[in-house]
């Protein structure tokens, strides 16, 4: 590993810390149970019993013995899921950019954060990689070993990427998506950041995939994850663009306001039924715009562990 990829990967873990430390001070006494082992409550000691959690400070001021009591830990087996296919890159030239991020820049420091707070947990978590197939994929461990193994492959997917040798990698989501169903034997917590850019007749093999994993008993958090002005609401200057496929090389030169409308319709409409479908399987549908920070994810991720 040479300096810059050494000096990327404690920045990545760096940043992680600190996401997961401002966002529990934020929140001052957190009220997921289970977030950590926090205290809770007195109780009167009974004779014989350890000693171990008796507030001696209350006993020096009281005279009587009182136990602490902590929320209950719930641990969880967490598998993180990354869609890398190619269309991911957008917007071009901000892979690595963590104030700017690209949709998988995103999905990476996103990940990194959510890794910190299940080690802190002392949660077991896994991470796959998926494209055109399954092209990484961890089992579920909770030591710090196994973290910064995962941090070290979240590190190399912010690589740059050159523009003219970037490989087309293509997605088939459907597919992938069934390979982590089968792959994973135990049931598990599973957090999938992807686009979701499929065309309208791979819609149904989506769900079909979705629900895979819902029929092996395993939870679903779906982040959607986009660029709310390029990517769905088609905010460019008045002036034509060459658009190109990041998949399949495709172009197509074309004045934005000229089909403004009509892609906007569309992609609410894909964006809609992801949504409605999800709500039908019972799986969680988040959309994350990718410049609106972490807190998209923290949330949401933090309110479907204490369901779990």
């Amino acid at each position: 590993m040479d300096q810059g990829q050494i000096s990327r990967y404690h920045s990545l873990d760096f940043f992680a810390r600190q996401v997961v430390e401002g966002f529990i001070t934020g929140r001052h006494r957190s009220p997921f149970h289970g977030f950590s082992a926090e205290f809770s409550d007195y109780r009167h000691y009974n004779t014989g019993e350890s000693t171990r959690h008796v507030d001696w400070r209350l006993y020096g001021r009281t005279d009587r013995l009182y136990v602490k009591q902590f929320e209950d830990e719930t641990n969880l087996r967490c598998q993180l899921v990354i869609d890398r296919s190619s269309s991911m890159l957008f917007p071009i030239g901000r892979q690595g950019d963590v104030e700017q991020p690209n949709k998988l820049t995103f999905a990476v420091y996103a990940a990194a954060v959510l890794v910190e707070l299940l080690h802190r947990q002392r949660d077991a978590f896994g991470l796959t990689l998926i494209s055109d197939g399954i092209d990484l994929n961890t089992p579920c461990r909770s030591n710090a070993v196994h973290q910064r193994y995962l941090l070290g492959e979240l590190d190399s997917l912010l690589q740059p990427v050159d523009a003219d040798k970037r490989p087309l990698r293509g997605t088939s989501l459907a597919d992938s998506l069934h390979l982590v169903a089968e792959q994973l034997h135990r049931r598990s917590l599973v957090v999938l950041f992807t686009d979701a850019f499929v065309r309208s007749d791979e819609q149904e093999a989506l769900f079909d995939a979705l629900r895979h994993l819902r029929h092996n008993k395993h939870e679903v958090v779906l982040f959607h994850t986009f660029d709310l002005s390029h990517e769905l609401n088609l905010d460019y200057d008045s002036r034509p663009y060459r658009f190109i496929d990041l998949e399949s090389g495709r172009s197509l030169r074309v004045q934005p306001s000229e089909v403004a409308e009509a892609y906007r319709r569309e992609m609410h409409a894909l964006q809609s039924n992801l949504q409605q479908r999800s709500l039908q399987y019972h799986i969680d549908y988040v959309p994350v715009d990718v410049e609106q920070g972490f807190h998209q994810v923290l949330l949401p991720f933090l309110l479907k562990r204490s369901k779990v």
